[in-house]
């Protein structure tokens, strides 16, 4: 017989159960990458020599695109314009991105994958490698108020320092920032009832590999084969 302590517990526990919908953003949510695009955005501004920056920015996104790309150093070079303009200014530059590159670029199969999730009472997470501040407004144009992006180390100004602060949420760092997330509600993976995640890239495979339901959307060549082995759902949605 269970002691009135024990059945609270498990009653308390049960109340706790969620479903998660986890969303990588780039190239998954959106048919573009977001740090890709703002660093090119900020080129149009003038803010960067064109030539030199498009080479480095081309040559970090191979080595994400291959799964060897070094997230601090990429996060110290994609924070420069940031940081040499100040936060003010760079929000404002940031507005008109949304504007100009963002909005446009959303399409209604994803808002409305969204919106499934959210009418169907699933907290919806969006779990993304690009810096909080590119993509705190995407998400808010998605709806989404739970974010779990790269979040920079600030100066007493408010400004980013380049650095990262805490663990990156990139590759086996999505996992942890997921649990640090749950640990933060009082929750862990069990107390998990359902969990889904979709994800274009073969970085995010931890994470796939984590939850009960992995949806390859949208995949790259190296994640659509895993997914095919494996039996996974493809979903593609900008087709």
């Amino acid at each position: 017989m269970n002691r009135p302590t024990e059945t609270v517990a498990a009653a308390h526990l049960a109340a706790q159960r969620v479903r998660l919908a986890l969303f990588d953003l780039d190239h998954t949510l959106i048919p573009l990458d977001s740090d890709y695009a703002w660093g090119q955005f900020t080129v149009g501004l003038g803010w960067r020599d064109a030539d030199s920056f498009t080479r480095a920015n081309d040559t970090f996104y191979a080595h994400y695109k291959a799964g060897t790309l070094d997230i601090a150093e990429y996060v110290r070079f994609a924070t420069g314009a940031v940081r040499e303009h100040g936060r003010q200014q760079a929000q404002e530059a940031h507005q008109r991105f949304m504007q100009e590159v963002i909005l446009p670029a959303l399409r209604e199969t994803a808002l409305d994958l969204v919106r499934a999730h959210q009418a169907a009472g699933d907290e919806v997470v969006i779990v993304t490698a690009t810096n909080e501040f590119v993509t705190r407004p995407i998400a808010k144009a998605f709806g989404v108020d739970e974010l779990i992006a790269i979040d920079l180390e600030h100066d007493p100004q408010g400004n980013p320092t380049g650095a990262i602060r805490g663990t990156p949420s990139f590759r086996e760092g999505k996992v942890a920032r997921v649990e640090q997330w749950l640990s933060a509600r009082g929750l862990n993976w069990s107390s998990v009832e359902h969990s889904t995640f979709y994800s274009d890239s073969i970085n995010d495979l931890p994470l796939l590999e984590k939850v009960h339901e992995p949806v390859a959307t949208n995949p790259d060549a190296r994640l659509q084969a895993i997914a095919t082995e494996r039996g996974w759902r493809i979903l593609n949605l900008f087709e």
